[in-house]
């Protein structure tokens, strides 16, 4: 070996250790972290697990209204709480979120800030969790902070009321402060009337109630507690006296600082300071707060006859206020899309139809889908504007939106005790029974003779029922309570009062029936049908044909003629018939179907149909004075689906004696090639008329609204050939009409 070789052979080895040396780890307790240099300051984590922050998450739940299972999730991270947007958020969130927090699942989730929005940072964004982690940390996200929400998208869960057992967890956060339950305490007046529009502010606290401190009380937090409590506006209260009154009275100040801005719907979304237990002096130099509020027009005196003006409507709800949030333009209705939609948009719409703040900010067509344009989407509203008119708001393309997207409001509504005046006894469910009211300190039934569905419609409000089903006119088969006298007849209702006090009934009880079994008697249900007219068609269709009597045997036998068709030389000679194809179309929430079983329906032979309802349209031709010139009817003599909205299948169909009716989301298309599709105009000289088809005109079927169910078009008739313009639903009229035919209406 040369004298070189073992100087290299020492050198090579030196190297190789050196190198092996460098490649080793160090033990994990001295691992040094990763220098901050690695990524560009500013950038986001790529999307990956939520890293755990090195102490246990914090998890808990607020914002209002809300039970102690549901509400905003907040989420304790680096010193702060935050909230999670609602993108790609899923039940499965829900989960792992209801499981951290010692439910046992999840029974659902919410977006848009349902439960108020929150403050602070935004922490978590699309988050994607399976459903089988043990903290929302381990789901993958966006990264802690990292989030391009606002406010308005905070997520809530609804967790079910069911708690895991044996859970002890310190990381699920509970407030005992918290104010859920208001009220005002009148003071003044000596016999109180309802709804109380004044008075001492009260929260509701363990078993009992206690005060507010009025120190800093502001005129915002007034209208805060006004819209609560179901008014739409407040006035200042005079101070002076309620403190002198106040002065002698014991009090507990629970809340001793509000600080609303005055567009909360609750005052638990109001900045509150709550008085520390067993502290003294919680409200020094102050008194408890007093507030006076303004209601709306349907509960002041008189108020059921004083239309509301406004531009703004609700349809499709079983209660007062609520209901698919409906927008005037140009003389025609649309609806508004739930892009965006929130509380304070519900609140501004709920406020301008007299109601008070908004309770929820419903979306997905929850009280039904509307016909015809939507015209607003990704409203904008501080809470303070006087019509959603006034807020921002996108115009709407048939790209963006459809009806599966109409928005809805719950409102705020004052409290009137009107169920306490009425009960239902004997049912086989809570939703049936035998009519009872309370007149003075006496129970009693109310006579069934005219009994109808509008009467059952007042009735079933009142309870909170929500829709009268059937009109029931005899209970024998109910009689299971005490009560025997009758203490109410002559009920009639125009079926939009909210009790039946408010209808007109007899000054002393006159009933033929007197006897319990004859008792007025109801079903309720939360759903109904609603039906409405495609005018469109109607006005795209008519014409007129002159059909000869030996085509039209089976017509007068069904009485689709005019009267001097009787009169008529048959079969020689012809009728003049004014036809026209229509389409109705169930918008409702339950299915459109004849009030007969099939077991009394009527065959006719002539036709070979059954019919189901003895009148299900009425088809009119009026002159200017409203006085009908010609008439037709329609037995329903097929109701059934004859197509349908994408997804949304048949159930109805005639052949073969099949079931009637009209599925929800579909409609029943009537061409103007059947028989009794028309009016017989033989007798009607030239001129000009209004056009009235009514559905469902006796109202034998039950419906959410019953306002939609005629149709008016302007009529030109030269002798030869007919002109509809000016087709539209219910009693609003174009701002193009020509004549002044609104409100007509004689079913």
């Amino acid at each position: 070996m040369p004298p070189s070789a073992p100087l290299a052979l020492g050198l090579l080895l030196g190297l190789w250790l050196q190198c092996c040396w460098s490649q080793t780890p160090p033990p994990s307790s001295t691992r040094a972290p990763p220098p901050s240099s690695t990524r560009a300051p500013g950038t986001a984590p790529p999307p990956s697990s939520t890293r755990a922050p090195a102490q246990r998450l914090k998890v808990r739940l607020a914002g209002y209204p809300r039970k102690h299972n549901e509400g905003r999730v907040e989420l304790f991270h680096q010193g702060e709480w935050g909230t999670v947007c609602d993108d790609d958020f899923s039940i499965s969130n829900a989960h792992v979120l209801c499981r951290q927090l010692g439910f046992v699942e999840a029974t659902g989730w919410t977006h848009s800030a349902k439960y108020g929005k929150g403050l602070g940072r935004i922490w978590l964004d699309n988050v994607q969790c399976g459903g089988g982690e043990k903290s929302i940390a381990l789901c993958k996200s966006r990264g802690w902070g990292n989030s391009d929400c606002t406010h308005d998208e905070d997520a809530g869960v609804v967790c079910k009321d069911e708690r895991i057992p044996g859970f002890v967890d310190s990381n699920a956060h509970v407030s005992e402060n918290k104010v859920e339950e208001v009220r005002l305490r009148p003071v003044a007046a000596t016999k109180r009337k309802l709804p109380v529009t004044e008075g001492v502010v009260e929260v509701k606290h363990r078993d009992g109630w206690a005060q507010v401190c009025d120190l800093g009380w502001s005129i915002k937090n007034t209208r805060v507690v006004c819209g609560m409590l179901g008014f739409p506006h407040e006035r200042r209260v005079n101070k002076n006296f309620y403190r002198l009154y106040l002065e002698r009275q014991k009090n507990f100040f629970y809340v001793h600082s509000v600080a609303c801005s005055g567009t909360e719907v609750h005052l638990a979304a109001c900045p509150l300071e709550f008085s520390r237990p067993n502290s003294t002096g919680a409200c020094p130099g102050g008194a408890p707060a007093a507030v006076s509020c303004v209601p709306g027009p349907l509960f002041t005196p008189g108020g059921l006859k004083k239309k509301l003006k406004t531009g703004v409507r609700l349809k499709g709800g079983a209660r007062l206020g609520e209901g698919r949030v409906e927008v005037l333009r140009g003389g025609e209705w649309g609806t508004v899309c739930d892009d965006r939609w929130n509380l304070q948009a519900a609140s501004v719409v709920c406020r301008e139809l007299g109601f008070g703040s908004a309770k929820e900010a419903l979306t997905g067509a929850r009280m039904g889908q509307g016909m015809g344009p939507i015209y607003l989407s990704e409203v904008r509203c501080l809470g303070t504007e006087r019509s959603i008119w006034n807020c921002p708001f996108r115009n709407v393309s048939s790209e963006d939106c459809q009806h599966l997207e109409d928005a809805a409001v719950r409102c705020n509504v004052p409290y009137m005790g009107l169920e306490n005046t009425i009960r239902i006894a004997g049912g086989r469910s809570p939703q049936e029974g035998r009519v009872e009211v309370r007149v003075g300190s006496r129970w009693g039934t109310v006579c069934s003779s005219g009994w109808t569905t509008k009467e059952a419609m007042v009735a079933c409000r009142q309870l909170g029922l929500g829709y009268a089903v059937h009109a029931v006119t005899e209970t024998w088969y109910w009689d299971s309570s005490n009560v025997t006298d009758m203490v109410l007849s002559g009920v009639r209702c125009s079926g939009t009062e909210m009790s039946l006090s408010q209808c007109q009934h007899h000054p002393t009880v006159s009933c033929q029936k007197a006897a319990a079994k004859f008792a007025a008697g109801v079903i309720c249900s939360e759903t109904a049908s609603d039906l409405v007219l495609n005018a469109s068609l109607v006005q795209q269709t008519v014409y007129i044909e002159d059909r000869p009597l030996h085509m039209l045997y089976c017509a007068a036998e069904e009485d689709c003629l005019s009267k001097s068709a009787a009169k008529a030389n048959w079969p020689y000679g012809h009728r003049r018939l004014l036809r026209f194809s229509s389409q109705i179309h169930n918008i409702g929430r339950a299915d459109f179907k004849p009030k007969a079983g099939r077991h009394s329906w009527v065959w006719h032979a002539c036709h070979g149909h059954y019919h189901s309802m003895d009148i299900f349209t009425h088809y009119d031709l009026l002159n200017a004075n409203g006085t009908k010139v010609a008439e037709g009817h329609k037995a329903s003599f097929c109701l059934e689906d004859t197509d349908c909205h994408e997804g949304v299948s048949k159930r109805y169909e005639c052949a073969n004696f099949g079931d009637q009716g009209i599925t929800v989301g579909c409609w029943d298309l009537y061409r103007h090639d059947i028989d009794c599709q028309w009016i017989d105009i033989t007798d009607v000289k030239p001129g000009n008329y209004i056009m009235q088809i009514v559905i469902n005109p006796n109202q034998e079927v039950a419906e959410s609204d019953f306002t939609n169910n005629a149709m008016k078009c302007n009529c030109k008739y030269d002798g030869h050939r007919v002109w509809f313009h000016n087709c539209h639903i219910g009693t609003e009229c174009p701002h193009s009409s020509s004549w002044s035919f609104c409100g007509l209406l004689s079913c």
